[in-house]
């Protein structure tokens, strides 16, 4: 039996890590002038090598050789979402303090470090506080807010990002060259797009696909293996709605659904052929399309396609002579780099930057909205001195800093739910049917 693609290319050294030069290249400068920290924290969305860089960063400090099944006694791996409570964490604690076997230093790493119970945190902080020389924790989280600050302030912090759509689409093109698998460069395209940026999922993804067919592996043949609607489809919907047809709308919707494509994969579609091709009237739309997911998912997609014709029947119409003055509400702009400013954030204050990881976020108008989790966090970042560096970080872009408690505005109204769903004739079933189908 062959080995999944995504464990088979797993990178083994830091320079085999695609995608994650910011944090590799201190890592690997950390290794060289052997400037080794006892804790650090790398964050950051599932599939984006965290673990891996973790693995690998463990046997090199180690001076260990690393192969991907290897096991050595100085490296403990801990599920976080397995071992959250205090009894795990006091057993870890007691058996830290035991010299390594074979390295020169006992390695931990935590998975999921988010997972553990607050009495854990507690006693992992006071090994943080107080750790033996040989001791080094290496933890990983993709909820970096939900990981206390007492943590975090006691860890050095990486971030990895979810890779570009081109860095895929190269490591995929040279993988598929190893492998074999003929496939054209659309179709490859197509997979990096669904992989969203992970290098898991888009590894996973080209293993399903590479056994379509013995011959070139088409674009054609992937949308119709994932079930995606073709882009013509996708395009006169979009038609339809810069010309706010009604008809053509709901007639659209009807003939993707009816298909099987699922509403939440209509919406990724749209998203993308936006972002592709940005048009200023299509920006509205944009901003509500991540809401489209179960339930009511079929409903909040009509919603989003509809929901403004009737305050501007001539919305394309209107474009053609002068900026359209969208509703504040509405209104999302692209253009803002939430990554870049944090990134900004970080190298004026690190204690800032980890406050903003604890934070949602959104850009309405030309404002940058931010939602505390806590109240402690609220308090840190609102202070003169750490607005200030906010505000030289948004160079010039107006920041406002919500109270605790306080959510992301969300275009679906539950006035709104109840409309649909008269239209459609009645109830809504959660995350499936089709609101076009006459029951």
């Amino acid at each position: 039996m062959s080995k999944a693609l995504y464990r088979k290319y797993r990178p083994k050294s830091l320079s085999e890590v695609v995608g994650q030069d910011q944090v590799t290249n201190i890592l690997d400068n950390s290794l060289k002038h052997g400037k080794i920290s006892h804790a650090y924290l790398f964050i950051g969305p599932r599939g984006t090598g965290k673990t891996s860089v973790a693995r690998i960063f463990a046997h090199a400090v180690n001076g260990f050789e690393y192969e991907i099944e290897d096991d050595y006694v100085d490296i403990v791996e801990i599920d976080g979402a397995s071992n959250r409570g205090i009894d795990n964490i006091r057993e870890l604690r007691e058996k830290a303090v035991i010299a390594p076997t074979s390295g020169k230093y006992k390695i931990y790493i935590i998975d999921e470090v988010h997972m553990l119970t607050k009495e854990a945190f507690n006693a992992l902080l006071k090994i943080l506080e107080e750790p033996p020389k040989h001791v080094i924790f290496i933890m990983a989280t993709t909820d970096a807010y939900k990981v206390p600050v007492t943590i975090t302030s006691r860890a050095q912090t990486f971030t990895f990002k979810l890779a570009d759509h081109e860095v895929m689409l190269e490591f995929l093109q040279r993988v598929a060259k190893k492998e074999k698998i003929n496939i054209d460069d659309d179709a490859l395209d197509i997979i990096v797009t669904r992989g969203g940026g992970s290098f898991r999922d888009s590894l996973s993804l080209l293993d399903q696909i590479s056994t379509l067919s013995d011959k070139k592996i088409t674009k054609e043949m992937v949308i119709l293996a994932m079930g995606l609607p073709e882009d013509e489809k996708i395009s006169s919907l979009l038609d339809a709605y810069m010309s706010s047809e009604l008809s053509k709308i709901t007639n659209s919707l009807k003939d993707l659904l009816s298909s099987g494509v699922k509403p939440e994969t209509i919406a990724e579609e749209i998203i993308a052929k936006i972002i592709a091709e940005p048009k200023p009237e299509l920006l509205t739309l944009l901003s509500k399309l991540p809401e489209i997911k179960a339930p009511f998912a079929e409903a909040k997609l009509l919603i989003a396609l509809t929901s403004d014709l009737a305050s501007s029947p001539n919305k394309a119409k209107n474009t053609q002579n002068g900026p359209t003055k969208w509703p504040s509400e509405a209104h999302l702009d692209i253009s803002f780099d939430w990554d870049k400013f944090i990134r900004k954030v970080k190298n004026l204050n690190d204690a800032i930057y980890i406050q903003l990881l604890k934070t949602s976020h959104e850009f309405i108008g030309d404002i940058l909205h931010i939602y505390p989790k806590t109240k402690v966090i609220k308090t840190i970042i609102s202070k003169d001195n750490n607005k200030r560096i906010l505000d030289e970080a948004a160079n010039g872009v107006r920041i406002e800093i919500h109270e605790v408690g306080e959510k992301p505005s969300n275009f679906v109204k539950d006035e709104m739910l109840e409309k649909i769903s008269g239209i459609m004739g009645g109830e809504v079933q959660d995350g499936g049917g089709n609101p076009f189908e006459k029951q």
